[in-house]
């Protein structure tokens, strides 16, 4: 809940808000109160201004499966911003409602689910711009769907998605890619995270350094996992790792130990999970193990940010020690200024001595950018996309930053363009920390 309590005479008001609210009276116009987007995906508007919210926020994050832990704080961040801001962006009133594209038969995100949110944001003209989504299999469903929405298309912003082709061509990518999620021809999706070219170099790096020379790269056949994988493939190949083989797993088997039994006779040192814990994961980790050994002894393993979070270890257990997981940014005990500053506030508003996620502050960084473009923008859906792409943030909770004419960040230092490397105890204990080198980097990108 993002109300303190305050007494019951004013939660019972809020509360008699939000119903009113969440009923949609007034429509959207004559300073009534906005449409509500769908319950079934989306929480009632959060509200606590004066008068009728203008405009609609909405965030599109899996709060099913494996991700909750990471995605409820990121909304609880974002939710922090515009509390921050009074709940307005500028002279315009904003409402948030926090969307699940995520189902409970999948336990994770879903195509279906992700097209039906799309499209309910397209349809409402209150909705203003959208913070999503977390999978980048999701935005990709998204993106042409809110590209194509009525008065210039919606504004989107993510924290977390890092596959490459969703902003840019290259290798690795379809033919298609990006510019079918691009079918007006114009932009309107930028990320405040680092690509899977600069995740698949740090993670190569890494292993270079822990003296690995021949890996065998896995994949569980999603957009992202075919595409870090890609990208650590690319820049392991060009620090001289071999590549023992590049396959992908099946999240539907009940064992893979047949699989690593054969990546057994390759004789591989390392083997890459380029993949999401929720793929069945955990199974991955179990019989790597079962068959391969612990990760700390003859054959390591290393696994992206798609695996980086304490569902990892507490859902593979024992199996799970020793793994190397890395994810964009510093460590939290690293961060300094802004983010220490909003690491302290957080915590003490929203997480009651839990362990803040890195995500929470690229959700909060995501947030910052996409509410300040709506205060410099006329109020129209398609300036406000105009104005995101003007950003330029200085000594942001990421460091510094613009974006590229891709919606990638441009000219990045700090977190955004930095890793951090864990290893898995019974925690995510820091290992190191990396900024991958140029080369590596483009090498990964396939050039």
């Amino acid at each position: 809940m993002t109300v303190k309590k305050k007494g019951l005479f004013l939660v019972g008001l809020l509360v008699a808000v939000a119903a009113f609210i969440a009923a949609g009276c007034g429509g959207g116009g004559g300073g009534g109160a906005p449409e509500a987007l769908p319950s079934s995906s989306c929480t009632a508007i959060e509200y606590e201004g004066d008068g009728n919210p203008d405009y609609i926020v909405a965030s599109d994050f899996p709060l099913q499966g494996s991700s909750r832990t990471q995605t409820v704080q990121i909304n609880d961040a974002i939710r922090f911003e515009l509390k921050q801001r009074s709940f307005k962006a500028g002279k315009y009133k904003i409402g948030f409602q926090a969307c699940d594209d995520a189902t409970a038969q999948a336990g994770k995100w879903d195509s279906g689910k992700a097209s039906q949110n799309a499209n309910a944001y397209a349809a409402n003209d209150k909705v203003i711009g959208v913070i999503g989504t977390f999978n980048s299999g999701a935005a990709a469903i998204e993106i042409p769907v809110l590209n194509q929405a009525p008065n210039g298309g919606i504004a989107m912003i993510s924290p977390a998605n890092t596959y490459v082709c969703l902003t840019q061509g290259g290798p690795g990518c379809d033919k298609t890619e990006p510019d079918k999620y691009y079918p007006s021809g114009t932009r309107n999706y930028a990320r405040v995270v680092a690509n899977d070219a600069y995740q698949g170099a740090a993670v190569a790096e890494f292993a270079q350094s822990k003296g690995i020379k021949k890996v065998y790269v896995l994949n569980d056949k999603e957009a992202y996992g075919l595409g870090v994988a890609t990208n650590f493939r690319n820049a392991a190949t060009s620090l001289g790792i071999e590549i023992a083989g590049f396959e992908a797993w099946d999240p539907k088997a009940s064992s893979y130990e047949a699989l690593f039994k054969k990546i057994q006779g390759t004789g591989a040192d390392a083997v890459f999970l380029g993949g999401l814990i929720d793929e069945n994961g955990a199974q991955v980790i179990k019989d790597k193990v079962a068959v391969l050994g612990p990760n700390d002894g003859k054959v390591k393993l290393f696994a992206p940010d798609g695996f980086t979070t304490q569902q990892t270890i507490d859902e593979a257990g024992p199996a799970a020690k020793g793994m190397f997981m890395s994810v964009a940014g510093v460590p939290i005990d690293k961060f300094a200024g802004p983010a220490k500053e909003f690491a302290q506030k957080f915590e003490a508003d929203y997480l009651k001595g839990k362990p803040i996620d890195p995500y929470a502050i690229y959700g909060a960084q995501a947030a910052q950018v996409l509410f300040d473009a709506i205060a410099n923008s006329d109020g129209s859906r398609g300036d406000v996309i105009k104005q995101m792409f003007a950003t330029q943030v200085t000594d942001g909770l990421l460091g510094s930053f613009k974006f590229n004419a891709n919606g990638d960040p441009q000219d990045a230092s700090g977190a955004v363009v930095g890793f951090t490397i864990y290893v898995a105890t019974d925690k995510l204990t820091t290992e190191t920390t990396i900024s991958p080198k140029p080369e590596v980097v483009t090498a990964a990108a396939g050039g």
